[in-house]
């Protein structure tokens, strides 16, 4: 024990060992010892020297500490002491290192040795990274080593776990992509991390999410699993814990935990917003009246908070994934709230620039949100727009840059794909809108764009460009703007206001000189007048500015002038591209050779292309948001960018064509669109003879479905006739019967006649039952015949119609018999019907000569007034009868043509199917029997060939042929 007492700072006799003989000595007792307590001491030695012996310790005990941590699982204190060991010889964070061991480094500094650590230099700082990094690979040479470290970060012991959470951390910040590899194939090792985030011991859980920090950086498919296990609620849980935007640095670690698992992840994005986190995100940005005094933890944090809330709505991100974010943040309040800290007070300028470009981005291309925008104002006297409010930011040379570069952001995006809010701002120029009142948003736009600041008047030149961005309605109506330039003078046009910038020689064109200026006045134009013959016209109208754009396309100039001379080419093949040659001093041919005389077609091209060669071209094109480092750059905007890129190689190809390449295309683009047209006539014919076919094919099936319900009505008719014949039969017996009894009974007369009277009553009503009936058959006998008569007609026309013809005329005779028997039945009830009525009127003759006479004169009044309202009833019934039978013709009558024009159609297709297979037939025969030809010649010809036989060629035989036909000529004339 002597030994560890001298090693740990006690004074022992005889001479003091070196530290790397210590160290060593210390090696040997770990791996020999066999007690527990030894291996424990000298482990707990080892980490007292980590620090000031960091290159010995980790050369020579390494591989020793690492064994402990295999086969001393059981005790937490030395697996304690040996993780602690690993970590101080791998972390490279010397600031870390020295305040988290001030208390280890202590007893060492009793000898009076290395009392005071100085800070390293930047070569020493190199070397400890280097040194960190080489231990790193040392020690995942083996990928169990990682795995041991997973599994012993499992153990619950404080002493345990958070010192292997640090070493897992320092191993991941040197060599993150390999143990990023490692943990990924290790099974259950994201899982085991994730725990940590469970932790209720607080310096475990806040190192836990350093960890994720390092483990999540740049590996999607790490990321995905962190999101899966439930991340995303357990970090807005610790943030709302931790009192949101109010919170301390652990907050801020969640955030940048948030943004690792989010950023560029578009699966992780939508896992965000479909498990409903963004309207978690709401209350982080409840910012209450007092806004003084804000922490730098609270900046930072909303500034984190911001960035997590660009990240779901990046332009970057897939449209579909974006809309759908945007749409969340305006229904849960997000973007509300977020206009609330815009036109809030005592807002810090960072997180006020930071929340304008939020803003921006969840409004950029979504109408709801864009409208949503347009409607805030500002809490002022009187209220203005929110947009009038950052415009007069913008154009104000005073504000920040990075603000009005956000201001301008904020433009851009409100009017991308925004027709409504483009119409909205260029309506605030037109005459008949302008308020003298109020300032509007196109006042302080013509306002920035005529200042003495240029980046004024750039930032006012690109936001009324974004204003009539595809949109040709917008460029046409911002011709009619007049400007009063001074007093007594007329006004001038917009258009020319600008043109007039670029090249009088007065004032104006001093503060316009410079290059920024000139820039965003041409990227302007060029803009406004691409697209838009109208304003091309305009443009050239004006007799000084072709002349100016050449004269500036042809000088010589300085680097800095180049840019210029590119926007001139760029803006005068614009006026060459669009031009509808309606001047005739300008029209497109007289301008290509205006450019060949004086400037040359080679060298306007190679002026064209100083565009895109521009250093911040390429700068501007990556994204959408302004970023610039300092004012001087601001040259280029993005969607410019776009513009040049589709115009460059039209307009030097417009400017390489002559006339006559342009009347061939222009009589292309005519045959093109005549057979377009051509194309879209027969459709349209297509499409009507479909309808017509469709409304065909509905006839005929309604027909069917009529004929089917006429077929079931002939049945159930025919049905009910024969029950009317078995009843008659019925009434027939019962009325023998009666008059057998009636001779035999004579005597009994009043019970006779009482019967006889009932008896006559009920005959009566079967009589009318009859007639009913009668008149019923008589109806559709009619039908019968006229249906006969149809089908007569239809035979008669198509008589060429082969076996249709044969049916129809089978279906008609067994009609015609039908309907023969069916008036046989009627003659035949007719007859008897006569003879009940003679029968009953003798009958009721009999009983009445036997009764008395009042009772029964009145009962046979009332049964012939009865007869008289059943025949009127009846008489109805036929008429009613006869209308339905000729609408039954009609239907029938439209049946049968419908019939014949869909047989006129089909017979007309088998036709032309029949013409074309035949004028195939015909063409592959003919091509046949010429390839057969070919064969032969050839073969012949190869034949007299290998005779040597001289074989004329086809031209020699033509000429021989022409010349035997010129001598059979010369024989005739003579």
């Amino acid at each position: 024990m002597n030994f560890f007492r001298g090693v740990m700072g006690g004074q022992a006799a005889g001479p003091q060992p070196s530290g790397a003989e210590t160290i060593q000595k210390l090696c040997d007792r770990v791996a020999s010892s066999t007690l527990l307590e030894d291996r424990r001491d000298a482990v707990r030695a080892l980490k007292s020297l980590s620090k000031k012996y960091r290159m010995e310790v980790g050369t020579q005990a390494m591989d020793h500490l690492i064994n402990i941590l295999q086969t001393d699982r059981s005790d937490s204190e030395i697996l304690g002491y040996a993780l602690d060991t690993l970590y101080n010889i791998i972390c490279n964070d010397e600031e870390e290192e020295q305040d988290e061991s001030e208390d280890a480094v202590t007893p060492l500094s009793a000898s009076g040795k290395h009392k005071n650590v100085s800070m390293p230099d930047e070569t020493a700082q190199k070397q400890a990274d280097d040194l960190g990094a080489q231990f790193t690979d040392q020690f995942i040479q083996d990928p169990e080593h990682v795995t041991l470290l997973l599994t012993l970060l499992e153990e619950f012991d404080f002493h345990v776990r958070w010192p292997g959470v640090k070493l897992l951390t320092a191993l991941l910040k040197n060599q993150g992509v390999q143990v990023q590899g490692i943990i990924l194939v290790s099974p259950m090792g994201v899982s085991r991390l994730m725990d940590l985030l469970a932790d209720s011991r607080e310096v475990i859980r806040n190192d836990g999410l350093l960890l994720l920090q390092q483990l999540t950086k740049s590996n999607a498919a790490i990321q995905k699993i962190v999101a899966f296990e439930n991340a995303f609620e357990r970090l807005l849980d610790i943030i709302t814990e931790e009192g949101s935007s109010d919170g301390g640095i652990v907050v801020e670690d969640c955030l940048l935990l948030l943004l690792n698992l989010l950023k560029n992840n578009s699966s992780n994005q939508n896992f965000f917003k479909e498990g409903s986190y963004i309207q978690r995100m709401k209350p982080w940005f409840e910012v209450g009246d007092d806004n003084s005094g804000w922490s730098a933890q609270k900046v930072t944090n909303l500034h984190l908070m911001l960035q997590l809330v660009r990240v779901m709505v990046s332009p970057v991100n897939s449209p579909g994934a974006t809309a759908s974010c945007q749409k969340s943040m305006y229904q849960c309040g997000l973007l509300q709230q977020l206009c609330t800290i815009l036109m809030a007070t005592g807002v810090p300028a960072d997180i006020l620039t930071e929340t304008i470009n939020t803003v921006s981005e969840v409004i950029r291309g979504s109408q709801v949100n864009q409208d949503y925008f347009a409607s805030v104002n500002a809490p002022s006297n009187p209220p203005r727009p929110a947009i009038v409010v950052l415009l007069m930011s913008m154009v104000n040379e005073r504000q920040p840059f990075v603000l009005r570069c956000a201001v301008l952001y904020c433009f851009q995006c409100f009017l991308y794909k925004n027709q409504k809010g483009q119409g909205e701002i260029v309506a605030t120029l037109l005459p008949s809108t302008i308020d003298a009142n109020s300032i509007s948003a196109g006042q302080l736009l013509c306002g920035g764009l005529f200042s003495a600041d240029s980046l004024s008047n750039w930032c006012a030149a690109v936001a009324l460009a974004h204003a009539l961005q595809d949109n040709l309605t917008q460029k046409e109506q911002l011709l009619r703007v007049q400007l009063a330039t001074s007093l007594g003078k007329p006004p001038v046009s917009l258009l020319q206001q600008c043109t007039n910038i670029l090249s009088q020689g007065d004032k104006i064109v001093r503060r316009g000189s410079k290059v920024q200026t000139r820039v965003g006045l041409l990227m302007l134009l060029c803009t406004w007048i691409s697209n838009c013959p109208i304003a091309v016209t305009h443009f050239l109208h004006n007799q000084e500015n072709v002349p100016f754009l050449t004269a500036q396309i042809s000088e010589n100039l300085g680097e800095d002038e180049r840019l210029v001379q590119g926007l001139c080419a760029l803006l005068l093949g614009i006026c060459i591209y669009y031009n509808d040659n309606s001047l005739e001093n300008y029209t497109k041919e007289k301008l290509k050779q205006l450019i060949e005389k004086r400037i040359g077609k080679e060298n306007f091209v190679e002026k064209l292309g100083f565009i895109t060669k521009h250093e911040l071209y390429s700068r501007a094109a990556q994204k959408p948001q302004p970023v610039f480092p300092s004012p001087e750059q601001m040259l280029f905007d993005h969607e410019f960018t776009k513009l040049v890129k589709e115009l460059e190689g039209v307009i030097t190809k417009a400017v390489h064509k002559s006339s006559e390449e342009e009347k061939k295309e222009e009589e292309v683009k005519k045959t093109l669109e005549q057979h377009d047209n051509i194309v879209t006539q027969y459709k349209e014919l297509i499409r009507e003879q479909d309808a017509q076919i469709q409304e065909l094919k509905e006839q005929v099936a309604s027909m069917t479905s009529q004929n089917e319900q006429m077929q079931n009505t002939l049945t159930q008719q025919l049905s009910q006739i024969q029950q009317h014949k078995d009843q008659y039969n019925i009434l027939k017996l019962k009325l023998g019967k009666e008059n057998q009894s009636q001779s035999n009974s004579q005597g009994d007369i009043s019970q006779v006649n009482g019967l006889q009277t009932e008896e006559l009553t009920q005959l009566r009503e079967e009589v009318e039952e009859l007639r009913k009936q009668h008149t019923l058959l008589q109806t559709q006998l009619g039908d019968k015949d006229a249906l006969i008569n149809t089908l007569r007609s239809e035979t008669a026309e198509g008589s060429a119609a082969g076996s249709d013809n044969t049916e129809l005329l089978k279906e008609l005779e067994a009609l015609r018999s039908q309907v023969q028997s069916q008036s046989a039945e009627i003659n035949q009830m007719k007859t008897e019907r006569q003879e009940l009525l003679r029968r009953a009127e003798a009958g009721s003759s009999d009983a009445f000569s036997s009764n008395d006479g009042s009772s029964d004169a009145a009962k046979i009044a009332e049964v012939e007034s009865r007869l008289a309202a059943q025949t009127t009833e009846t008489e109805k019934l036929k008429e009613e009868a006869k209308s339905l039978s000729e609408s039954r013709v009609e239907l029938e009558q439209q049946l049968a043509s419908a019939t014949s024009t869909v047989a006129i159609l089909q017979t007309e297709k088998a036709k032309l199917q029949t013409e074309v297979q035949e004028s195939k037939k015909e063409q592959d025969d003919l091509l046949m029997l010429l390839a057969d030809q070919d064969q032969k010649i050839h073969s012949l010809k190869q034949r007299l060939k290998d005779l040597g036989e001289t074989v004329d060629d086809e031209d020699d035989l033509d000429a021989r042929d022409q010349t035997d036909d010129d001598y059979e000529e010369d024989e005739d004339e003579d």
